[in-house]
């Protein structure tokens, strides 16, 4: 049985860059990691590998250079690594990249059972958390969101029992395989992989999937099947701090200088 994990590469957020004249990030020099809540579903798709044998996959649709990401995910212990990546598959939004995501799924499915696909809740450039349930409502799969604990997996019954993350609470959901859960920072702590493994994954085939192989409508994916699209980005306008008063010397002053200025400002009410 598969446990696959979708990773995606994305910008390093802290060194992001945007470009003023055209509106677009400057990728140029900007180094990529691998999207922090993917490390967590890697880390269990690994977890559930060793502790019930099963063959973990890692997935990624990105252009040639993503290749780095899944040798990431080599030097961790993942037993087969496939890069999804053509031209027509870029500037697709959540829609279309589901697509090409729950095609390869499907694809792998077709030669070994696929029982878990696992996905971060959401990644640090998009922030939608939109691609994972996309993926389980193309393939069909019970979709487990927020999920921060696995308590149980029954591979006889073919069932597994998660704990979600709510707010305020949590609750605890039974579900029957196949499953699309979708996991927070909480579930586990990423490993760090060996120099040996290191080693070894520069040497690891990552296999490279084009439209040629998933023979998708060329319509339906990339730019040209997204019904959405990014019409502009900026970094948002904040104005410069004021420091009131002496809070050190004079700190009944200063109290009063602040209510003072929220009044003003219409944001206070007495």
């Amino acid at each position: 049985m598969l446990v696959i994990s979708c990773i995606k590469q994305v910008p390093d957020t802290t060194q992001v860059k945007i470009d003023p004249v055209t509106n677009t990030l400057v990728r140029e020099g900007i180094p990529f990691i691998v999207n922090p809540y993917d490390t967590h579903a890697l880390e269990e798709s690994l977890n559930l590998k060793e502790r019930y044998g099963l063959r973990a996959v890692a997935l990624s649709m990105g252009p040639p250079n993503a290749e780095a990401t899944l040798r990431k995910a080599c030097a961790l212990g993942v037993d087969e690594a496939i890069l999804l990546s053509d031209r027509c598959f870029g500037g697709a939004d959540t829609l279309a990249t589901s697509k090409v995501l729950s095609a390869a799924i499907e694809r792998l499915g077709a030669e070994e059972e696929v029982g878990i696909v696992f996905c971060g809740k959401q990644t640090i450039d998009g922030d939608t958390a939109q691609v994972g349930p996309g993926i389980a409502t193309r393939l069909r799969f019970t979709q487990l969101t927020l999920v921060d604990r696995i308590e149980s997996l029954d591979l006889e019954r073919k069932v597994i029992r998660v704990r979600r993350k709510l707010e305020g609470r949590h609750e605890v959901v039974e579900a029957p395989l196949p499953v699309m859960i979708t996991v927070v920072r909480e579930l586990n702590r990423p490993r760090y992989p060996t120099v040996p493994m290191r080693l070894v994954a520069q040497e690891t085939e990552v296999k490279v999937w084009d439209n040629a192989v998933l023979k998708l409508d060329v319509e339906t994916v990339g730019l040209k099947g997204s019904p959405t699209w990014v019409s502009k980005i900026f970094s948002p306008e904040r104005d410069q701090g004021e420091i009131i008063g002496d809070g050190v010397n004079d700190p009944a002053g200063t109290a009063d200088l602040l209510i003072d200025k929220l009044l003003s400002k219409d944001m206070l009410a007495i």
